[in-house]
């Protein structure tokens, strides 16, 4: 079975777009075929004449458009059932796959393109003492044998990739690119990556998402510590205890991170006749100083004593206003919302009821918080991700 052609894939979504760019050319073997003219795309996409290899902001490598090729290009390849191997072969919802990951990734997207809610990769870091795929199986065997001389478990050819390796970025970056490029074509449009990786090769990394996934789609660059102990001595001058994990989305927009509990809970200690329905509350003053000045929500709130309450009087003097808006404040006030009562320094001040289990408009909500970006348990970290709306 031979896998999509991301090549005539990619031509025909230009098509669509502009379809003056589309000419014919004749392979090598003389077969006609679409193809993109790409001086008349350069200039749809320019407003000024472009010509030549101008300079530009740009992220390249020595080889990096056979990485382009390499993703787009075909395979022939299916995926082989393993009954004998497998547990349950019939109703299990798990697939474990054994195989080259491009190739394999490749043969996933028949069925799972556009279907991955969540992709985790952990790639290799590129120290110097692991390994990286080399993808030009051109070569011959004698040829590769001198050149490396090993085998992974499958049979797929690997070559150390180590700092005295003038292309030591660029066997990683041709590595890497075109396997975030075709998991890229897996996700959902909720879909979300993470990618485990140390500081070795974390600027390039984001560099490559940041092309492929746009850079409006980071969700985090989340810092995991990943170390017990004094750290390691992986540099000279501090002790490296962490690592990096890059979440990128297929569309930022579109996903949502389930919070995870509030990290205050235990200030919510108030009790009042809507406990069973509102939960327990915490009072926070109603006049903040701290918020932009407004003269709309500069009013006066009437004491019980019949007096006048302003917002200025609960700030030290300093011009302050509401954080509710006239109207809000009174209807609120008859829902239960507010409390008026002297401070410690006899002054009578408005409160409002923040409580746990509804907001201010008295509509029930679970109170979260969003997730840090700091995974600071060592080897533990719970991440719940939804593409449906969550409460903070």
């Amino acid at each position: 079975m031979q896998t999509l052609d991301g090549v005539q894939n990619n031509i025909d979504k230009i098509a669509m777009l502009f379809p003056n760019c589309i000419t014919e050319r004749k392979d090598a073997k003389g077969k006609v075929s679409l193809a993109i003219d790409f001086d008349k795309l350069r200039q749809e996409l320019s407003s000024e004449i472009v010509e030549g290899r101008e300079e530009r902001y740009q992220f390249t490598w020595p080889d990096k458009k056979k990485a382009v090729l390499l993703a787009n290009s075909p395979i022939n390849a299916t995926l082989r059932p393993c009954r004998e191997e497998s547990v349950d072969f019939d109703n299990t919802q798990n697939l474990y796959i054994e195989g080259d990951n491009l190739d394999v990734l490749k043969c996933l997207k028949e069925t799972y393109l556009g279907k991955v809610k969540i992709i985790y990769i952990d790639p290799p870091y590129n120290t110097g003492n692991d390994f990286v795929y080399e993808d030009n199986f051109a070569e011959s065997t004698a040829d590769y044998l001198a050149n490396s001389g090993q085998f992974d478990e499958q049979g797929n050819r690997l070559v150390t990739n180590s700092e005295s390796n003038g292309r030591f970025h660029t066997d990683w970056l041709n590595m890497i690119y075109p396997r975030l490029k075709v998991a890229r074509d897996l996700l959902t449009e909720d879909g979300v990556i993470f990618i485990s990786i140390n500081d070795c090769e974390i600027e390039n990394l984001k560099k490559v998402c940041n092309e492929l996934y746009g850079e409006n789609n980071i969700v985090a660059d989340l810092i995991w510590s990943n170390k017990e102990g004094g750290g390691s001595s992986d540099s000279k001058l501090f002790r490296i205890k962490h690592e990096h994990i890059l979440c990128y989305a297929q569309n930022i927009e579109k996903v949502n991170i389930i919070g995870t509990p509030i990290s205050n809970a235990e200030r919510y200690k108030g009790e009042d006749e809507f406990l069973a329905q509102r939960g327990p509350y915490y009072l926070q003053k109603l006049g903040m100083g701290s918020i932009q000045y407004s003269e709309s929500l500069d009013y006066k709130i009437e004491a019980p004593d019949g007096s006048s309450i302003m917002p200025a009087d609960n700030n030290s003097g300093k011009k302050a206003c509401w954080r509710w808006s006239k109207d809000k404040f009174l209807k609120n006030k008859e829902r239960g919302f507010v409390v008026i009562k002297k401070d410690t320094s006899n002054m009578w001040t408005v409160y409002t009821k923040q409580y746990m289990n509804c907001d201010n408009d008295g509509n029930p909500i679970e109170r979260t918080q969003r997730p840090m970006g700091i995974i600071d348990e060592y080897s533990s970290t719970c991440l719940l991700y939804t593409s449906d709306a969550a409460d903070e």
